[in-house]
């Protein structure tokens, strides 16, 4: 029996809210302040997560280019982002560097691998595959298996007093509104300016985009550096907020991968919600369940996947 279209996205919603409903209730009850403790933990973890998938969800899930050496990219920000940081004295020269060093391998991806390899997907990932093991052991090479911290600006550095929650980091705050700001931008960027509206005019139909004039190779080379530069910009925010070290990078490729598919591909309110889903899901299982903290998050797939296959704001290509 197939599901109807809405059908199925009101079955998934219930299955996924009324438990998360239920749950808040009785934790609201039990521990109000570890529960919102860990709510807030949840958001930055979530807001982690999107500013990495936004950048995923413009080259996967709206180009269909399958980039799954977006996670080296998350890396290689944070590890030039790091060098020019130590050396300047800057975290915002460093949030720039690892910008726009991501944006430049993205740059390089997207005009030597994907513009030769379009709609060839099994080709795109096994490429890809193989340069992010590359990429891995040449960032291993050059920094080494130490792990390195960012220290944040002057006001972001110590914490803010909060109702119930008392003294929370606030660095995790500011990460928090300065991923609500980019999702913002972005989604503006998308919907109402002209090149947004190109870019999802040459997915849907490059013919029709090529035939009125437009050079359609230039607005995918953009967009796919811009989803590269979010992913280098992340590398610095994740970096200060955890750690820069070796493996960070599969970490962050896999999750994007989850919030993209919850989510929706190419929809940036759909890898909103699919971030807050995953860091809420991750975070309070392992307040509330450490031994099964990591199955939360694939019965949120299962379930997604399950009753609105394209994902929660997924719509048909």
């Amino acid at each position: 029996m197939k599901w109807p279209a809405s059908r199925g996205a009101w079955a998934a919603w219930i299955l996924i809210g009324v438990p998360l409903a239920v749950f808040t209730v009785w934790a609201l009850a039990d521990n109000a302040k570890l529960y919102l403790t860990t709510l807030l933990n949840s958001l930055t973890l979530a807001s982690l997560y999107f500013l990495v998938a936004s950048g995923f969800t413009l080259v996967f899930g709206l180009m269909r280019n399958v980039n799954l050496a977006h996670g080296s990219l998350y890396l290689f920000g944070a590890y030039v982002g790091w060098m020019v940081g130590e050396h300047s004295g800057s975290w915002v020269l460093a949030v720039a560097a690892g910008f726009l060093s991501a944006a430049v391998i993205g740059l390089l991806l997207q005009l030597l691998v994907f513009r030769h390899m379009q709609g060839q997907d099994l080709r795109q990932t096994l490429v890809t595959i193989g340069i992010s093991i590359v990429l891995a052991d040449v960032m291993l090479w050059i920094w080494g298996a130490e792990i390195y911290t960012f220290e944040p600006p002057a006001w972001m550095y110590g914490s803010t007093t909060l109702p119930l929650v008392e003294k929370f980091p606030t660095y995790r705050i500011a990460v928090f509104v300065m991923a609500a700001l980019i999702g913002l931008a972005l989604w503006w960027f998308l919907a109402r300016t002209r090149v947004g509206m190109m870019i999802r005019a040459g997915v849907d139909d490059r013919a029709m985009l090529a035939a009125s004039g437009v050079n359609v190779q230039l607005v995918f080379a953009l967009t796919f550096a811009i989803g590269a530069g979010l992913a280098g910009l992340a590398g610095v925010v994740g970096g200060t907020a955890l750690s820069v070290s070796p493996g960070e990078d599969t970490r962050y490729l896999l999750a994007s991968l989850v919030v993209v598919i919850v989510g929706g591909m190419g929809s940036v309110v759909g890898a909103a919600i699919g971030a807050l889903l995953i860091g809420l899901a991750e975070q309070f299982g392992l307040a509330y369940a450490p031994t099964y903290s990591v199955v939360f998050t694939f019965v949120i797939m299962v379930v997604a996947l399950a009753f609105k296959p394209r994902g929660l704001m997924g719509k048909a290509a």
